[in-house]
């Protein structure tokens, strides 16, 4: 395998053999402080045909082309759907020698919407068992915020499909109020199923609380589910969503305004439920799992 230092000198030699035709080699070689005898060992390694030239090649366009997101899992699946078929750890040791890494970044805010027993808490349906196979059968719901500036915050709201991952619905707001919930839920209506018979979960915040949100589900046949009070493992389809969200997406970029935030969101949207894959779905996106698995 070869070592960036490898490369780099490699790609010296190079340099030296295209400045001859304007230089004397023997000042070249003065000014880089390199034997001859080097030089030419360098040209001749670096003359010869590196196997893995077309597959690195394709390894920097897919995680250029995951916004950097993707480790060496992921990259694995994208080079197995264009025909290559070198095992995982052989795309971990190119990655790793082409200085590939994905950067991890932590959270900026946190939001909780708990004010105590302020309506009806619903039971807990599901127990931590997240292990729905079919769109739409368990879906999960929260609210995050993110810090714009001083005065300005914002709130996002989405519908996570348990089966698949996908964002099916979602709404953004300055405010983390019934509208933001509401207006979540008309998206969320437009586009579930006839007759799906979906369970609905979130935490305890207000919002679920209050009698028009259970209303809404009950008049489109969802039932409600409810985590344990302070549990956010119960939750955990959405939490995770979260965290993806802010690493891959927020927490990268200074956001400005109000605007900059609800165009960001539709864009990692789009890009999350129809691009990025994930190695825990064999290497499907979201809506390409509930089109696979529910002919929807």
């Amino acid at each position: 395998m070869t070592s960036p230092k490898t490369a780099a000198r490699k790609e010296q030699a190079l340099a030296i053999q295209d400045l001859r035709a304007k230089y004397p080699l023997s000042k070249l070689l003065t000014y880089f402080g390199i034997p001859r005898s080097t030089f030419y060992e360098r040209l001749k390694a670096a003359k010869r045909i590196d196997k893995y030239h077309q597959v690195k090649q394709e390894i920097a366009k897919q995680f250029k082309r995951s916004q950097e997101t993707y480790g060496y899992r992921r990259i694995w699946y994208c080079l197995i759907k264009k025909g290559f078929t070198y095992c995982q750890e052989t795309v971990r040791r190119l990655m790793t020698s082409m200085g590939l890494k994905v950067t991890v970044y932590s959270a900026k805010s946190h939001y909780h919407s708990y004010r105590g027993h302020v309506g009806k808490v619903a039971p807990n349906y599901l127990h931590q068992q997240f292990n729905a196979q079919k769109a739409y059968q368990v879906l999960h719901t929260d609210i995050t915020q993110i810090s714009i500036n001083e005065q300005v915050k914002g709130y996002l709201s989405p519908v996570i499909d348990e089966a698949s991952g996908a964002v099916v619905a979602y709404a953004t707001s300055t405010h983390p109020n019934m509208k933001l919930v509401s207006t979540m839920l008309a998206s969320l209506f437009n586009k579930l199923p006839q007759r799906s018979n979906s369970i609905m979960h979130s935490d305890q915040g207000w919002q679920y609380q209050h009698h028009l949100y259970q209303i809404l589900l009950r008049q489109h046949g969802i039932t409600q589910s409810m985590s344990r009070k302070g549990n956010c493992l119960d939750n955990s389809p959405a939490e995770s969503f979260f965290n993806l969200l802010k690493r891959e997406c927020l927490n990268r970029i200074k956001i400005t305004s109000f605007q900059q935030f609800k165009t960001v969101i539709e864009q990692y949207i789009y890009w999350y439920n129809n691009v990025r894959i994930s190695a825990n779905k064999k290497g499907m996106t979201p809506n390409q799992y509930i089109r696979y698995h529910s002919n929807l």
